[in-house]
């Protein structure tokens, strides 16, 4: 059912529910697999270690042959093998005694401590046994992950495929970066480049389009030439004006959900469906964007990666008045002072890019409310 200026939040648990975990899988070398998600157990093949060996350097003994051992009355041993950390345990021998509980006296050990069976000895599978569940379904894989699977000998591992999200930036006035000195009214293309570089960071495969510009057809043609991505985000047109194609072309093309949500800055924001795809179209303005990439997008492909990390957050005092527009969730830019206490940059002011660049995150206002006083303590939500 189309909503027409739905509440956030109830506007993003509507995309939520449309953006379901991916059920695809792939295959990849072990090493390239950081921060992928397991897309089933994984079991270990063999022990770890696979043999006795060596805690650290020292002398391969029966530990028999030790005891009593002591700086008052020494044990003196003629059988026994210099080892080195890592070492196998030579069979027959099962305790390592440190170099500084020993010494070499011609050809026996003089041993001033005891050393009990397995003393300093890693023993096969004492970290991992053969047929051990070392990761379950689920676990998002880490560096020192990745380090144990390795050891273990397994070199490949299935994990769930990335979301695939291809970004198409509308508008008549914009410009690819770099490729020439603008003419007034022009500006350069940067939402795009913004919403690649955190989705990419978020856990997703992205292509962005070229620019596509203000023309119904061409935008219709972008959507359609897309439909192989898990989800399609449009960016600009998605206001109310004669040249805000793009919500209505989703309701032509497919259905639309949401057009407008009660958010500040991120109201021109909408969503809708083609051909079982999600499609996002956020605002122009690049702090508008910047919101709804966070408030929107960031969870969207958290879900369909099957990935639960959120964005830091800190508590924080506030050191002045924030204000925020009654019955719309405001996301405030703040900046740390050296005190550690917040200052509101900006509420308004969409357009501003400036301002999250001098921001270090933002503070959620609730629909209810209308700000925060001077002093209150409030969450700030880092940019990454």
């Amino acid at each position: 059912m189309f909503k027409r200026f739905s509440g956030a939040i109830a506007a993003r648990r509507m995309l939520l529910e449309r953006c379901l975990p991916l059920k695809d899988i792939e295959e990849l070398n072990t090493s390239c697999a950081l921060d992928r998600v397991a897309s089933e157990d994984i079991r270990s093949s063999a022990d770890l270690p696979a043999f006795d060996r060596s805690a650290m350097d020292g002398y391969a003994v029966r530990s028999t042959d030790t005891k009593g051992a002591r700086p008052s009355g020494p044990r003196f041993i003629p059988d026994f093998i210099p080892q080195r950390t890592g070492m196998v345990v030579p069979e027959g021998y099962d305790a390592i005694v440190m170099l500084e509980d020993a010494r070499v006296r011609g050809e026996v050990l003089e041993v001033t401590a005891e050393a009990h069976a397995y003393k300093n000895v890693a023993r096969a599978g004492e970290d991992v046994m053969e047929g051990d569940t070392i990761f379950t379904e689920g676990h998002r894989l880490r560096p020192p992950d990745l380090a144990l699977i390795s050891a273990l000998g397994i070199d490949r591992v299935r994990v769930y495929a990335k979301p695939d999200v291809v970004i198409i930036p509308t508008g008549g006035k914009l410009v690819d970066i770099g490729a020439r000195r603008l003419e007034p009214g022009e500006a350069y293309e940067i939402n795009g480049l913004m919403a690649r570089l955190y989705i990419e960071k978020w856990g997703a495969n992205v292509r962005k389009t070229k620019i596509v510009p203000d023309d119904s057809e061409r935008i219709r043609e972008a959507i359609s030439s897309n439909l192989d991505a898990d989800m399609i985000v449009i960016i600009g047109g998605t206001s109310v004006g004669e040249k805000d194609y793009a919500p209505r072309i989703l309701s032509e093309m497919g259905e639309l959900y949401v057009h407008g949500v009660r958010l500040q800055p991120g109201k021109p924001t909408a969503f809708g469906d083609v051909a079982g795809r999600p499609v996002i179209c956020l605002p122009g303005y690049p702090v508008a964007a910047l919101s709804n990439l966070y408030l929107f997008i960031r969870p969207a492909i958290k879900r369909m990666a099957h990935l639960d990390d959120e964005p830091q957050r800190v508590q924080a005092r506030v050191v002045r008045k924030m204000t925020s527009k009654p019955g719309y969730l405001s996301l405030v830019r703040v900046a740390f002072r050296e005190d550690g206490q917040v200052e509101p940059i900006m509420v308004s002011g969409a357009g501003i890019l400036s301002s999250v660049a001098r921001a270090d995150g933002f503070v959620v206002v609730p629909e209810e409310l209308e700000g925060f006083e001077e002093g209150d303590m409030v969450e700030v939500v880092l940019y990454e």
